[in-house]
């Protein structure tokens, strides 16, 4: 007598995303591309020179000749949020770039070749992921001083493991798929194929990912600018600004503390949006 166990197919259920109305989506796309026009157009729309310092100016109000008033030194707080676009911009840009070519390479070579490959990878992963990204940023200015490239190179390295993680996996996934056996028996080579079919059905996705991460960056480097390790006065920053002005809280000058707290908000929500809105669109389900 033979005996037969039932089968039982169980379905994951996820929760339902909840959606966006396509306004935010749009309202996000211009705002990134407000504040990316201002910074590269700073030197002609900049009211004001952002490092010129007026003895007669000290904590200025808002005014017609100084939209979002004066700080400390009576430097213009517009001009110095409008040229401190362009560090707050470059850091996170170049951060994601270099982690997501990194990753990207790790991750096709960890999820092609799998085997010891992939395991000793998995491990390197690990040991970064235990570390989190601003502590090696952190880390890196200490031995190799303050500034804006040290945090760059040490985020890069922070970041590329959680571009490869996602990378391996969905190289992983399309390696079982039928078109990679096909050019299998066509001749083609296990390089080629990952290189010219396998990569650019992935990169999509991988490319709705660092989105969300320049998002994160950016609110980091902001932080580490705050703590005074990053980009150092009187470069204008939008994280730098926020540190100069924790003096005048005190005496009850909060707008050069808020108004480039606010940009900083604004923008890294924008920046969320556009990415988790491109997420869903390619291949969300990948992230979940």
């Amino acid at each position: 007598m033979t005996s037969s166990t039932p089968t039982l197919a169980v379905r994951v259920l996820r929760a339902p995303r909840i959606p966006r109305p396509p306004i935010l989506f749009a309202i996000s796309a211009v705002v990134l591309l407000v504040v990316t026009l201002a910074a590269v157009l700073a030197p002609w729309i900049s009211p004001y020179d952002p490092d010129a310092v007026d003895f007669t100016a000290f904590y200025a109000p808002p005014s017609a000749a100084h939209w979002l008033g004066t700080d400390a030194l009576g430097r213009d707080i517009l001009s110095r949020i409008i040229w401190g676009g362009r560090t707050a911009l470059i850091g996170p840009l170049a951060v994601v770039l270099f982690s997501t070519v990194l990753g990207i390479l790790l991750g096709l070579l960890a999820g092609w070749r799998g085997g010891w490959i992939d395991a000793v990878l998995g491990r390197v992963f690990d040991v970064l992921f235990a570390f989190p990204s601003l502590l090696i940023a952190i880390m890196a200015v200490a031995l190799f001083g303050k500034g804006l490239l040290a945090p760059v190179i040490a985020m890069s390295i922070a970041y590329a493991p959680f571009v490869a993680r996602l990378t391996r996996s969905l190289v992983a996934a399309e390696r079982a798929r039928p078109y990679v056996s096909a050019y299998r028996v066509q001749g083609f080579g296990g390089a080629w194929i990952a290189l010219r079919r396998v990569l650019p059905n992935i990169t999509p996705i991988v490319g709705a990912q660092s989105t969300l991460n320049f998002g994160y960056v950016l609110a980091e480097l902001a932080g580490l600018s705050f703590l005074g390790l990053g980009v150092q006065p009187p470069t204008a920053d939008w994280g730098g600004m926020i540190n100069e002005a924790q003096s005048g809280v005190a005496s009850g000058q909060f707008l050069p503390a808020i108004a480039p707290a606010v940009i900083v908000v604004i923008v890294v929500v924008a920046v969320n949006i556009i990415g988790e809105e491109l997420s869903d669109r390619i291949g969300g389900s990948e992230f979940a």
